[in-house]
């Protein structure tokens, strides 16, 4: 693809995906688009093996616009980087067509890796603000990662993650659209389990409480039985 094909794609990514530019010229004042653009060209220096330059025009784009994306890594068409301050891509990452990534989100790896040490992030995957997704594992098509998720292990297509460790907490066959970028309406996993312990020390509190009226009515019984006990020897003397 062109430089000017190339920029043209882009812009329509942008324009698409945020509801905040008005005009075409805004996309050339967006972080992520330079970011991408310098990604483009250091990764062209590093399949030639010209890794310092590489790295050199790498860490450029880093300083300008708060985005690290190793020259090493794999991306595919229409990476959109929303806001994108402090958003790491390691250099064994691999991420496919039409991925949106928020600001603070990490691909990076568990540092217990060799060789491939780095998600993989299939079509159409959405990745909050502020996740983490670390190791070198799948996050398959159409999945969507939740605000503040730690990943550390495969997500099937079609789900949404969340939490601290991940935790899928909904799977289904339904593709989530390329424009479906909603970062709030998300299941929630820790307030379902919350309510669940609410209501599972109302229902202790309750047999508890029924238990110790049994055992006030037992105890009231067996009073009476002593007392006429009681009674029946007196009689008998």
């Amino acid at each position: 693809m062109g430089m000017i094909s190339y920029i043209k794609e882009e812009i329509q990514v942008i324009r698409e995906r945020d509801p905040a530019i008005k005009s075409n010229m805004e996309v050339f004042l967006y972080p992520s688009f330079k970011a991408i653009l310098r990604y483009r060209v250091a990764h062209k220096l590093y399949l030639k093996k010209h890794y310092f330059l590489a790295r050199w025009v790498s860490q450029r784009a880093v300083r300008k616009t708060g985005i690290e994306i190793h020259p090493g890594a794999t991306i595919g068409r229409g990476l959109f980087i929303d806001h994108g301050s402090g958003v790491i891509i390691g250099e064994t990452a691999e991420i496919g067509d039409n991925v949106t990534l928020y600001q603070g989100v990490t691909l990076g790896g568990t540092g217990k890796e060799q060789g491939k040490r780095h998600p993989t992030l299939k079509d159409n995957v959405m990745v909050s603000a502020g996740a983490k997704v670390l190791g070198s594992f799948t996050i398959w098509e159409n999945s969507k990662i939740g605000a503040g998720s730690v990943v550390l292990k495969e997500v099937p297509p079609n789900c949404t993650v969340v939490g601290v460790p991940g935790r899928i907490v909904k799977m289904g066959d339904q593709k989530i659209p390329r424009l479906d970028m909603d970062q709030i309406h998300l299941p929630d996993p820790i307030s379902n389990d919350i309510r669940e312990l609410q209501a599972d020390n109302i229902r202790l509190h309750t047999r508890l409480q029924e238990m110790e009226r049994r055992m006030k009515c037992m105890k009231e019984e067996n009073i009476e039985v002593l007392d006429k006990e009681e009674e029946s020897r007196y009689e008998a003397v």
